[in-house]
């Protein structure tokens, strides 16, 4: 009996060992996979928008140039032809032009004198086609905007590889496919005329209020899983983490569960949290004109701690707001002595969460951060990390004028990798652009990542944004980068991450 009695005593507690070690960890997987879903699904809203936004954009220059032309339907191909042409050349995107009359095409920027019959039926609203192709280009979709008032008519035509492009580009981690009556495009350029399937995940469709076509955004089966190995990594670390304290003898699971924020409590007292500084050099000159401050826990007995282990829960935890304060500390206690002898200003980035976003005080810290340094002397940018999404508040918007207001740059950190980048070029006031190191890493290897990174200069550039290169790490994407403008470059080939004293010991003999 007493054998029995023991039996039953060990069963039990192995029971609630289990139980309590996997209860935490399905229940963070649950929780994750819901908030994976829901960031999926603002992600799709969000780059619909975006895509229709673009897309109008593109329409607007397409149909300015139909409305020039509309008068002058009727006229002689041989007096109008030059004007046809001249719209070609003036308007963005604009492939060709063609005038019509009765709905018969008499006259094209492309073959001069024409005659085609088009049923205008055919277009939606009477507007828009979306054709696979012409006699000219039969493998490139076309988008064809066409315009009339009595027997004139005027037609304008958009090349495929613009829209595409956009497509690529906006939707670069998301199904994205444009829809014009019964035919839609996708980003691979491939035109189709069968039913538009549906998207299993985060599907979101919007239609413009301005022109008859829709766009379509979503991710395939299984991107929540993909989503959540990409993402949340220390997180599910952290979840067996916690997993294996809740498993442990029952009377210590609370002081188990609670000891990593006690011990990170202990460490910021203790100014275990130290700054890192890694080079950022000028594109054109190689010349050191800045720093990214990185943040490494010197533990006692640990030694140097990675920052994918403490960061994440650090953020959790709501630490992160007061360690990236003593960071800042720190770390002009090491440069301002320094500043008096910068030539220009020199660039000083610390990178930011959702929990900074909160509140004002972020802008008391970043006033006394340049009131230690001569007047003029740095560029203070802090760099928006996307682990947490930062809701555009009325409070965020508060902050972000007010830290602009003080002088403070705004930086979008890996830029083209997380799923709110577009959302914080239209949400912010931004200055810089960090372009990710997977893009840097595939220069003269990937051709699509090549495309991909072009079109992220090319829209710097147009929205008048600074750029930097991170993981810059050999010569070839050095060269190719400055070639193409990029302002700032920082990686290994320029320098490590280095503790601040060292670091500046080479940048004094540098």
């Amino acid at each position: 009996m007493p054998l029995k009695t023991k039996t039953s005593k060990r069963s039990t507690k192995i029971a609630v060992t289990l139980l309590s070690g996997l209860l935490p960890i399905v229940l963070g997987f649950v929780i994750l996979h819901m908030q994976a879903e829901r960031a999926l699904k603002q992600s799709a809203q969000q780059t619909a928008e975006e895509a229709i936004r673009q897309f109008e954009l593109m329409l607007d220059n397409t149909a300015q140039a139909a409305r020039e032309l509309l008068p002058l339907a009727g006229q002689s191909c041989s007096e109008i032809n030059l004007a046809l042409r001249e719209q070609v050349t003036r308007r963005p995107f604009v492939r060709s032009t063609n005038l019509l009359w009765d709905d018969v095409i008499y006259c094209s920027s492309l073959f001069g004198d024409y005659h085609e019959k088009i049923a205008s039926g055919d277009y939606s609203q009477g507007q828009l086609l979306l054709m696979k192709g012409n006699p000219v280009t039969p493998d490139t979709a076309l988008l064809v905007y066409r315009l009339s008032k009595g027997k004139q008519g005027a037609m304008s035509t958009l090349d495929g590889y613009h829209l595409s492009n956009v497509l690529r580009l906006i939707g670069r981690q998301t199904l994205l496919a444009l829809q014009i009556g019964p035919n839609w495009l996708t980003a691979d350029g491939k035109f189709h005329d069968e039913a538009l399937p549906a998207f299993k995940v985060a599907e979101s469709k919007l239609t413009s209020s301005r022109y008859p076509f829709s766009v379509t955004a979503g991710f395939p089966k299984g991107e929540t899983w993909v989503y959540m190995t990409s993402q949340y990594p220390p997180l599910f670390s952290l979840l067996i983490f916690f997993g294996m304290i809740s498993g442990s003898i029952a009377h210590f699971l609370q002081k188990r569960t609670s000891s990593p924020t006690h011990e990170m409590q202990r460490a910021l007292e203790a100014v275990e949290f130290v700054p890192y500084f890694q080079a950022v050099v000028h594109g054109e000159t190689k010349a050191v004109s800045g720093l990214e401050v990185l943040m490494r826990w010197n533990h006692p007995k640990e030694g140097l701690v990675r920052p994918d282990l403490f960061i994440p829960f650090a953020e959790h935890s709501g630490l992160i707001v007061p360690m990236t304060r003593s960071l800042m500390q720190q770390t002009a206690t090491l440069l301002a002595p320094l500043s008096a002898s910068f030539k220009e200003p020199f660039h000083i980035g610390i990178n930011i969460t959702a929990n900074h976003c909160q509140d004002l005080e972020l802008v008391k810290d970043c006033r006394e951060f340049l009131d230690a340094f001569v007047p003029g002397s740095i560029h203070l940018v802090l760099e928006l990390t996307e682990r947490e999404l930062i809701e555009p508040t009325t409070i965020t918007h508060q902050l972000f004028e007010q830290l602009h207001d003080l002088g403070v740059k705004i930086a979008i950190d890996d830029f083209g990798t997380g799923h709110s980048s577009l959302g914080y070029l239209r949400q912010f006031n931004v200055d810089y652009l960090k372009i990710d190191q997977s893009f840097v890493a595939m220069i003269g290897i990937d051709t699509l990542s090549s495309h991909i990174l072009d079109s992220i200069i090319e829209l710097a550039v147009k929205l008048d944004l600074a750029m930097v290169a991170e993981g810059v790490e050999t010569q070839e994407q050095s060269d190719y980068l400055s070639a193409h403008n990029v302002n700032f470059l920082q990686g290994y080939l320029f320098g490590r991450p280095m503790p601040g004293a060292e670091f500046i010991s080479a940048l004094s003999a540098h």
